[in-house]
């Protein structure tokens, strides 16, 4: 797929390109037609200044009566030349040919324009002549300056177009700027963009009236997501005390003991799945501050401490390779908590027994970068496009867990402006990259 801007600028190359292919194929026909009429013209303008020359002076100077009959004048050259001699036709002469000429026993072709006058009732021929060889140099060298001008105009007006593409489509960079930088429709820079340009006014326009009305449904959506999870933790709360109060009951029948503690990991569950909603909710309504200042690899080892016992059970390793200096500023130390615990947690569930998880961090000219590998089950390319979707990489077989969790993570890595990449292959293991925006 090309850009807009590349799109334009080979439409203008190639119809220059097409433009100088047929100019190229008329030029020589034009040139020879514009080169034949400059000398035509040159040879009529020669022949009235000698017709003006002989009413002044008379013929006399140039032809006597009684010792020549004609006069000729060539240059040192030989590339022009006037002749003029008697002549005793009746009929009138004034046309250009094309003549061979003996001269020193040397043939030339020349151009030559014959025209014919009265003088004191004698007619004269007047020829003035210019040299094939000279037409054919003038035009060499006409067609040396007009590709040598062409040349220059294809450069000079490239280079334009492409400077005049970029300016005018400085607007519709900024609007793709404005789409990229955002994570959240209320994010959304509602500034138009100054342009001359009436079609990227009205892009811009519409543009900002989609995201307020996303926005305005997001806001819904999230109120709806929120108040739901509240009025479904009352009584979840509610039936899971009065379950614990019948376990606490003495000489309960075992088998509606053993359906009260399947009721209560059943609304565990469910208690668990509406916090996980609850937190999305918050987060993706920016109801978390971001003012703590924090070690990551204090946190990573927080996280790895608590998480060891999972890990040593499952018969995984967890290897570090994080660097001192990676501070982590205007964050919520809490939800990043949340974020790496999640992925490590991922990590070892997808992990066969004697696997490893592999966390590295350390800091590059792209900002803060950190890594989790494991050598796990891995992804296919279908799991991986719905990766951080809600319900949707949760095992049917698997009791452990919402499956949300990754969902989770990413909405708290879009809060912090952290960009996830994933890279999997199945059989080879997964790992998650985070790079963190240049201000942490």
């Amino acid at each position: 797929m090309l850009k807009l801007k590349t799109k334009l600028s080979l439409f203008n190359l190639l119809s220059k390109i097409i433009f100088t292919a047929l100019f190229l194929a008329l030029m020589p026909f034009l040139i020879q037609r514009i080169n034949l009429r400059q000398v035509d013209n040159d040879l009529i303008q020669k022949r009235e200044q000698v017709i003006e020359l002989i009413s002044e002076i008379g013929i006399e100077p140039f032809i006597s009566s009684d010792s020549s009959s004609s006069f000729g004048s060539y240059n040192i050259l030989k590339e022009e030349f006037i002749s003029l001699e008697k002549i005793n036709i009746t009929e009138d002469l004034n046309y250009i040919d094309v003549t061979p000429r003996l001269l020193d026993e040397e043939e030339t072709d020349y151009r030559v324009l014959n025209y014919s006058f009265i003088v004191d009732g004698q007619k004269y021929l007047l020829e003035v002549g210019t040299s094939l060889n000279s037409i054919l140099r003038t035009e060499k060298n006409i067609k040396r300056l007009m590709l040598l001008f062409l040349v220059s105009i294809i450069l000079i007006t490239s280079f334009a177009d492409l400077q005049y593409t970029r300016v005018v489509l400085i607007p519709l960079d900024k609007i793709r700027d404005k789409l990229k930088q955002i994570s959240d429709p209320g994010l959304f820079e509602k500034t138009p963009v100054k342009t001359s340009t009436s079609d990227f006014v009205l892009l811009d326009k519409a543009l900002i009236e989609l995201m307020n009305h996303i926005n305005l449904l997001f806001q819904k959506e999230k109120e709806i997501t929120v108040n739901i999870s509240h009025e479904l933790m009352t009584p979840v709360s509610v039936l899971r005390s009065k379950l614990e109060n019948i376990l606490l009951e003495k000489e309960l029948d075992p088998v509606v003991e053993k359906k009260t503690e399947e009721s209560l990991t059943t609304l565990h569950r469910l208690q668990s799945l509406v916090s996980s909603l609850l937190m999305i909710a918050r987060i993706e309504s920016h109801q978390y501050l971001r003012e703590d200042t924090f070690s990551l690899k204090d946190l990573l080892t927080e996280i790895i401490s608590e998480i060891s016992p999972v890990a040593d059970d499952a018969g995984i390793r967890v290897l570090t390779d994080i660097n001192d200096d990676l501070t982590v500023s205007k964050a919520n130390r809490s939800l990043i908590f949340s974020l790496f615990f999640n992925i490590v947690n991922n990590a070892i569930k997808n992990t066969s027994r004697g696997g490893e998880i592999r966390i590295k961090g350390k800091r590059t000219n792209k900002g803060l970068i950190l890594s989790i590998e494991d050598t796990g089950k891995g992804l296919s390319d279908r799991q991986k496009k719905m990766l951080f979707e809600r319900f949707r990489m949760k095992d049917p077989a698997s009791n452990d867990g919402t499956g949300i969790g990754l969902a989770i993570a990413k909405s708290i890595a879009d809060f912090h402006e952290i960009k996830i990449s994933v890279s999997s292959e199945p059989g080879k293991g997964t790992m998650f990259s985070f790079v963190f925006p240049e201000n942490s």
